[in-house]
């Protein structure tokens, strides 16, 4: 057995020869980037071995200076004594950091769509009746159970009412020691009403719920009055299942046996019991009054949530364990609220179109419209979906990690240091960036990157294959290719150059090309094409930060006039938020993700044969941009 020590954290682990240095980094708790999932492919983990032996595989992630300097990858090396380790920052990923106040609101952006103002009504799936029993006498000899359930019957109709045994234990006793005044607690679980739990007393006043996004990146959190539709609280934090691996099919694959599945899954459990303790401590409220928990997240961060083996979902033919998966115990899964209280998902339709997406189209209202619309959830696995009234349709689109940071030389995801917004003076010498958290700058995250692109389109600095044509100080010859140089080391966190690469240029127009061409391919396999489409919905956490003209002027999104375009923010946590709150909320989105028709790109002739012509800026037919061509066209002026 070995002693390895983590530096700058000073945390010391022990582990025999057969663990990796990565392996040992997360039994001590430090989180190091593993994009492919710690399968040497992405050249993240890189650490730096201060003293003591090791054993490393040779790689091409690594320069012949840094191999000088001491670096290894941490997932292709082991020790062979004890070591001491030093993590760079570049190689960390912030461990499980808790959103800023203002990240917080990035993550969580909503509007009302429930009660007088909205489209659904109030009526929550946990609710608390308050009761005064009429006392039994031999006129009325009904037993304790069915008086209940008769007095509830009367306040509201319920077709099937059930109680558990140990509510029925101590239904006797508490109902006499109260003089007959009770609080019911009842829950909705698939069309049985469940009498979640009975208290003494009126405790009606007292009833919250929390809806969840488990975003792959991110979890964020919603504390609701139940009663009032108010929003108590507000959290985010980063899922901590990064640590296993940044795609959600690094992620399957790490949880390939019960170990692994049940430690990945009590990740993100840590994360949401995390976020409603700090909600209710914030709110003044007890978390056992906490009676119902709704997430949304895509199909595998459902499966992983609930522990369920999520092998089959990356393996032809691509099959879930369940769709719709049942309301369960909140205990069950580890979620700690009240002990009875009960946890529901959004359904999912398809493997790689999850609950997240059905979410999503029950905020914007598309699924009950006459007219086409689109909808794109923008991120690694790209979800989309076209449809109106009468017929919804969907695919995935697995663009990669570019929109992550992954696959960037310089990218990172959302968090402090990245760069996320960026413009470039004309001639591309004076550069003016936006940094989240407002330090100095480590890296490009998605919306930074894809200005960064667009603007060097825009200043004839690239072509439209994404080739650097320009020359000048900040262009140079890199190991991939001509690269631009954005920010100088002098003034980045990291002392090194952020640059933007030809590799990274070429990885970013695959990643748009694939979003463009499967949302062309999903309306014309109904017959349709952009310009049908009368509204078009961007959603998620990276699409909140989209500017459509330069989505458009670099080929994400169609040239179409801007008004159609709109953001409905987080859709999975809005409607996470509607289905908790409405029954009727409830029951549409079950609709929705029944009507739903998957399309599987991969094995459309079209998708594939075609899917080379979106890999221009903005397409290889400038014709169908024609506001960019327009733009562009005093590029050419200069030139001639």
């Amino acid at each position: 057995m070995y002693s390895v020590t983590f530096l700058p954290d000073n945390r010391i682990i022990t582990v025999d020869e057969s663990a990796s240095l990565l392996d040992a980094a997360e039994q001590a708790g430090v989180h190091i980037n593993r994009l492919c999932g710690g399968d040497g492919v992405c050249g993240r983990c890189k650490v730096i071995v201060n003293s003591g032996d090791v054993w490393a595989e040779a790689t091409m992630h690594l320069s012949r200076e840094e191999v000088q300097a001491g670096y290894v990858l941490a997932c292709r090396c082991y020790p062979r004594g004890d070591v001491v380790i030093e993590v760079p920052a570049a190689s960390r990923l912030e461990g499980k950091p808790k959103p800023t106040s203002e990240d917080t609101l990035r993550f969580s952006a909503t509007r009302v769509l429930i009660g007088e103002e909205g489209s659904y009504p109030h009526a929550p799936l946990s609710r608390k009746v308050s009761l005064p029993l009429p006392p039994p006498c031999l006129e009325d000899n009904l037993a304790d159970y069915d008086r209940l359930a008769r007095e509830l019957r009367r306040e509201t109709p319920i077709p099937v009412l059930q109680i558990g045994l140990a509510q029925l234990r101590q239904l006797p006793a508490l109902m006499r020691e109260h003089n007959w005044q009770v609080t019911a607690t009842l829950g909705l679980r698939g069309g049985t009403e469940e009498v979640v739990q009975v208290e003494g007393g009126d405790t009606s006043a007292r009833n919250y719920g929390v809806a969840v996004d488990i975003g792959t990146t991110t979890v964020v959190a919603h504390l609701i009055d139940l009663s009032s539709a108010e929003t108590l609280g507000r959290q985010a934090t980063y899922n901590s299942q990064i640590s296993y691996g940044e795609d959600i099919i690094t992620r399957i694959i790490f949880a390939r046996t019960k170990e692994k599945l049940a430690q990945i899954s009590a990740a993100v459990v840590d994360d949401i019991n995390n976020l409603i303790a700090g909600m209710a401590e914030q709110a003044g409220i007890v978390v056992n009054d906490i009676t119902f928990v709704l997430c949304a997240g895509n199909t595998t961060m459902t499966h992983l949530l609930l522990g369920i083996d999520p092998a089959a979902i990356r393996l032809e033919p691509y099959i879930p364990a369940a769709s719709a998966v049942p309301v369960v115990r909140a205990a069950e899964v580890g979620v700690k609220i009240n002990p009875r209280g009960l946890l529901g998902c959004v359904p999912s339709p398809a493997c790689y179109v999850g609950g997240d997406v059905v979410a999503g189209v029950l905020v914007s209202g598309m699924a009950q419209s006459p007219e086409p619309s689109l909808l794109i959830d923008v991120g690694t696995n790209a979800e989309i979906v076209a449809g109106n009234a009468d017929w919804l349709v969907c695919c995935s689109a697995s663009a990669g990690p570019t929109f992550e940071g992954g696959g960037i030389a310089c990218g990172m995801r959302a968090m402090p240091g990245a760069i996320e917004r960026l413009s470039i003076r004309k001639g591309g010498q004076g550069i003016a960036y936006s940094v989240i958290g407002e330090g100095s700058p480590r890296g490009l995250c998605g919306s930074g990157l894809m200005d960064t692109v667009a603007e060097l389109l825009r200043n004839g600095i690239i072509d439209r294959g994404g080739k650097i044509v320009a020359r000048g100080q900040r262009v140079r010859d890199g190991e991939d290719g001509r690269e631009f140089v954005l920010v100088e080391a002098s003034r980045t966190a990291d002392n090194r150059d952020i640059v933007i690469t030809e590799a990274d240029l070429a990885n970013f127009i695959r990643s748009k090309g694939a979003i463009y061409h499967a949302a062309e391919c999903l309306l014309e396999s109904m017959g349709l094409g952009f310009d049908d489409a009368q509204n078009i919905y961007i959603s998620g956490g990276f699409g909140n930060y989209l500017d459509i003209r330069k989505a458009i002027l670099i080929g994400l999104l169609p040239d179409l006039p801007i008004e159609r375009f709109q953001f409905i923010g987080n859709g999975s946590l809005q409607g996470a938020k509607m289905v908790l709150l409405s029954r009727e909320a409830q029951q549409e989105a079950e609709t929705i993700a029944g009507r739903m028709t998957y399309i599987e790109l991969s094995t459309n002739a079209r998708f594939m044969n075609e899917y080379t012509s979106a890999l221009f800026l903005p397409h290889t037919d400038i014709e169908r941009f024609p506001s960019v061509r327009l733009a562009l066209s005093h590029i050419q002026e200069e030139v001639a």
